[in-house]
């Protein structure tokens, strides 16, 4: 069974032309949705589940199946593992037939080189902030000297909620500062 799937990303559009062009290719059963590109995509779920071994999933546009490299490629092996092919009628894409497999695994090798090397930028960038006296992570909602008044108040044996509300931070934040400070003194 050939079985369509139509997207639109916002209401004042219509899938008119991608069902147009779905079912002028073969499409049996058509699955429609507005959704945007990053939210979930519940009739595009229910196309691919919809899907049996030997069908195959038609969309207009790669766009309209996928927001990513890695999000499609993931999307067809999906389909792959269920012996179901996959078409796109605009982008020479076509994964029923060998050449269509090919560049489907040049994409993937593609998303994957792409992917190693955000990671060494981004552990190149981490390295070159580390030397520069520069450390990761959240920021700390504690300063020194605000640790210092948070710990002489505790010392003092100021209620921890009024603590809190003197220096208007949360009671969370409150004691890991306390306890890094016993930590540092450790």
């Amino acid at each position: 069974m050939i079985i369509g799937y139509a997207r639109v990303s916002t209401l004042d559009q219509n899938t008119c032309l991608q069902i147009e062009a779905l079912r002028s290719n073969g499409c049996e059963k058509i699955f429609e949705e507005t959704a945007s590109g990053v939210s979930k995509k519940n009739a595009l779920q229910e196309a691919l589940d919809f899907c049996r071994s030997g069908d195959i999933l038609v969309v207009w546009k790669l766009d309209r199946l996928s927001r990513s490299l890695s999000e499609l490629i993931q999307t067809i092996n999906f389909l792959s593992e269920k012996n179901v092919g996959f078409k796109c009628l605009t982008q020479p894409l076509d994964t029923t037939n060998p050449n269509g497999m090919l560049l489907f695994h040049i994409f993937g090798a593609m998303a994957e080189f792409e992917r190693n090397l955000i990671r060494e930028r981004t552990h190149a960038g981490l390295l070159a902030a580390r030397s520069r006296g520069r450390k990761g992570g959240r920021p700390k909602k504690i300063k020194p000297e605000l640790n210092k008044t948070a710990q002489l108040l505790h010392a003092g044996k100021t209620p921890i909620q009024e603590i809190c509300k003197t220096l208007n931070i949360g009671k969370s934040s409150l004691y890991r500062s306390l306890a890094a400070s016993k930590k540092e003194q450790s």
